[in-house]
């Protein structure tokens, strides 16, 4: 059984749109075994991008994940880490498969509502992150 991490991200918090993602995994039969609202850290910030330090996007990508609450979860499941990418869509959401949280809610490339984890690898990484 896999592990990921999904983060609702504070655009999408601030439009009220987390019911409405939850939803989406859950009709999906997706576990959600773990979920906390907060406002992140430049530390844990610092941590989950770490790979993206020194890129041009990187301070702007901090900056607006700690501009509001976000909601952390862990989903579990077979094949979850595909399943969840899936639901999601693609970041870009003029290129996100219809139906999908970034087609139907994301309003660009940056503020595109969620993040989940690119691998089983980085869904157990991140999970210790932000779970311990």
């Amino acid at each position: 059984m896999e592990k990921t991490l999904v983060i609702i991200k504070p655009d999408a918090v601030r439009r009220g749109l987390i019911g409405a993602i939850l939803s989406m995994y859950e009709d999906k039969g997706l576990e959600i075994t773990a979920m906390k609202m907060q406002v992140a850290t430049d530390e844990l910030l610092e941590k989950h991008y770490s790979e993206h330090i020194g890129k041009p996007f990187y301070k702007s990508l901090i900056t607006f994940m700690k501009s509001g609450a976000l909601v952390v979860l862990t989903i579990e499941g077979d094949d979850v880490v595909d399943k969840v990418r899936k639901i999601n869509g693609a970041t870009n959401p003029e290129k996100a498969d219809s139906g999908t949280i970034r087609a139907l809610y994301a309003e660009s490339t940056t503020f595109n509502c969620v993040h989940g984890s690119d691998s089983v690898k980085s869904g157990q990484t991140e999970v210790d992150i932000w779970f311990g």
